[in-house]
């Protein structure tokens, strides 16, 4: 045991010893389903059967409810509904995980539980390639048992899982679809201030990227500008257009409309007639710059308009600060709810604010997950950043600012909030019937066509 590890033992029952009263006393917090003692949960890392014992492990983050330091919590049951917190089991105490044990898994063998987990550093790109290398002999072993699969669908939770895909595919001789959810390298050098197209690594990594697309049988994007993007790096005399297909993240529009209908918030302002209500929901952190809002609430000039902002972030104290210091009296923050309440707050917005920061990669299309509850919802749809290929735009379900400055926001909000009813009613049910065509459903549909597609070339 190291000093870290030590020390860790000794904060972690405090924080939650600490934190034990208000969490207890909190009127939405889970009964059945698994939730830690305090603070952040994610990924579920393992669950086994073990000495008579259901035993669930998941990404903690006992100091943040945004994340922080991650552990692995540890809970035990005998049914799956009742739950025992048992102490963390893992601690970050390797240089490599440095900034928290991340995901893994579970393995019981001969009677002997075994843990396996990642850190995030160089040692989470050796685990991907570790990935790499067992995935195919994993497959081996699986197609003795089962028979050889009739194609191979690759996701991209990293570029090697392509690769690795294209393999399995090439051995068993069969169709390999490969879904790219991000562009990788392009990502790198938008997001980096380290790596330019120039650097040896980058150039090694779009090479690679080429010789994915090249191999696939077929490609699916979440961007709807994917090829936009393919002829802009000189490929399309390799990569046929007709190898590229669009399937965007959506939302399930069953589960939404029941969640909209069983799990309702109560809360003055959105109950309020008299409140043009702006409603944004998500991350509160520095790189979702909400300090735009902020600045364009303060340009508002239609005293009915509200700012309301649901979510939580290590931003938002200094943002709820500024809101009290620069008296702005339109902005209200809601704190973080529960993701099964949101259908309720957004289905009542008069505008839904989809905001981010610009990047170059909105060139290509956007994938946010919010957008898809907006749709949803049913309510005009402001986006304050320039994108091609935008929804909003294209389902006149809203409108976008082209400028994205605290000026030219408050403005389009103003001229929204002076539309006639019928406008932003027939704004709002187009927005419904763009979620139609983004429901899940539908979006399976579209894979299976896909995968049937390429299984009989």
């Amino acid at each position: 045991m190291n000093a870290l590890q030590r020390d860790l033992k000794k904060l972690v029952p405090l924080v939650e010893s600490l934190g034990a009263e208000k969490a207890a006393a909190d009127p939405h917090r889970q009964r059945f389903h698994l939730q830690p003692p305090v603070g952040w949960l994610n990924d579920p890392n393992g669950l086994c059967v073990y000495s008579g014992q259901y035993h669930a492990f998941f990404q903690y983050g006992p100091f943040d409810v945004n994340g922080g330091v991650k552990h692995w919590g540890h809970a035990v049951s005998t049914d799956l509904l009742h739950w025992e917190q048992l102490p963390v089991m893992l601690y970050p105490d390797e240089p490599f995980d440095c900034h928290g044990a991340y995901s893994g898994s579970a393995l019981v063998e001969d009677g002997t539980m075994y843990l396996y987990y990642t850190g995030n550093g160089k040692q989470r790109v050796l685990n991907m390639i570790d990935f790499y290398r067992n995935v195919k002999k994993a497959a081996k072993e699986y197609a003795a048992q089962h028979g050889k699969p009739d194609v191979i669908f690759a996701s991209s939770v990293h570029p090697l899982t392509l690769v690795a895909g294209i393999q399995l595919a090439k051995q068993f001789g069969v169709k390999c679809v490969c879904e790219v959810r991000d562009l990788w390298p392009e990502s790198i050098v938008v997001y980096s201030d380290r790596f330019t197209k120039d650097n040896p690594l980058i150039k090694l990594l779009y090479r690679g990227e080429k010789w994915i697309y090249k191999k696939a049988d077929a490609l699916v994007f979440t961007m709807e500008g994917a090829y936009d993007y393919i002829v802009k790096q000189g490929w399309e005399k390799e990569i046929p257009r007709s190898k590229v297909n669009y399937i965007n993240n959506g939302v399930d529009l069953e589960q939404f409309d029941y969640n909209k209908e069983h799990f309702h918030v109560e809360d003055p302002d959105l109950n309020d007639p008299e409140v043009f209500k702006v409603i944004y929901t998500g991350s509160i952190r520095r790189v979702n710059n909400l300090g735009l809002l902020l600045d364009a609430a303060k340009c508002v000039k239609d005293p009915r308009v509200k700012l309301l902002i649901w979510g939580d972030g290590d931003e938002r104290e200094a943002l709820e600060r500024r809101v009290r210091d620069e008296n702005i009296s339109n902005v209200v923050f809601k704190g973080r709810v529960e993701k099964k309440y949101v259908p309720s707050i957004v289905s009542r917005a008069d505008l839904n604010f989809a905001h981010n920061s610009f990047t170059y990669l909105f060139n290509y299309g956007i994938s946010f997950h919010k957008l898809f509850d907006y749709f949803a919802a049913g309510q005009p749809i402001l986006c304050d950043f320039p994108c091609r290929y935008n929804p909003v735009v294209t389902y006149g379900a809203g409108t976008e600012v082209r400028d994205p400055q605290p000026q030219e926001v408050a403005a389009v909000i103003d001229h929204l909030s002076e539309l006639s009813d019928e406008q932003r009613q027939s704004m709002g049910a187009n927005a419904r019937r763009a979620a139609e065509d983004y429901d899940f459903k539908r979006l399976t549909d579209k894979l299976i066509s896909v995968i049937e597609g390429v299984s009989e070339k």
